[in-house]
């Protein structure tokens, strides 16, 4: 059952963007784990729940869907849409400002980021202490979260088996791939184990990127 999120952030349906910010901002302020002692894990939970109201409420066209339709959102829409995910980092600037820490924001936010060496720290932007958004491997936090929604590059592996005429002359081979046909060239002279990339290959029978390894048996 879709949760009410206005209840949420504790405001009306017919609510400003100034109110809902301001709504947020307390509510963040409230749920902080530092002002929780004792209680971090439900504080945790509370803020994932703020989090996820204020990423849908907070844009313009998933308020009015949700509206419409009721639809659920996740905390990660916070960082998806340019207008909560700047009220976020002000939330966030504020954490700083007041001396409160940032550790616990890896284990709300941590699966969004997953794999991608990022991780929220304090910096000092020369006019005092806020959120930074920081990433070993480089990168700006829009960078990071392009990638992250960017299905992974996957290869996969197929293998043929011809023999030796064919293996000696050269030939071309058919292969087919969630019903996709494929057109494999293999070279004159090719021995056993001989690798065939076929690049890019899998944006046509799966839609995804990724190439077709295509291994060679002579028998």
């Amino acid at each position: 059952m879709a949760q009410d999120y206005y209840k949420i952030l504790g405001i009306q349906s017919g609510a400003s963007d100034a109110e809902m910010k301001k709504a947020y901002r307390k509510l963040a302020m409230q749920y902080h784990p530092d002002r929780n002692p004792g209680k971090e894990e439900w504080a945790n939970q509370k803020f994932k729940e703020i989090n996820e109201a204020y990423g849908v409420l907070g844009d313009p066209h998933k308020r009015k869907q949700y509206d419409r339709f009721g639809t659920v959102g996740d905390m990660g829409d916070v960082f998806r849409s340019s207008a909560t995910r700047s009220t976020f980092e002000d939330v966030m600037k504020e954490f700083g400002g007041q001396g409160l820490g940032f550790d616990f924001l890896d284990s709300i936010f941590g699966n969004l980021f997953k794999g991608r060496n990022f991780s929220f720290k304090v910096y000092n932007s020369g006019f005092g202490q806020g959120a930074g958004f920081s990433s070993a491997a480089g990168g700006n936090l829009d960078e990071i979260l392009r990638q992250a929604q960017t299905p992974p590059r996957r290869s996969v592996r197929y293998e043929i088996t011809i023999n030796p005429d064919q293996a000696r002359k050269g030939m071309e081979k058919d292969l087919v791939r969630k019903g996709k046909k494929l057109r494999v060239k293999i070279p004159a002279g090719v021995t056993t184990g001989t690798k065939i990339k076929l690049r890019n290959a899998r944006t046509i029978t799966d839609g995804q990127p990724g190439d077709i390894i295509v291994t060679v048996n002579v028998k």
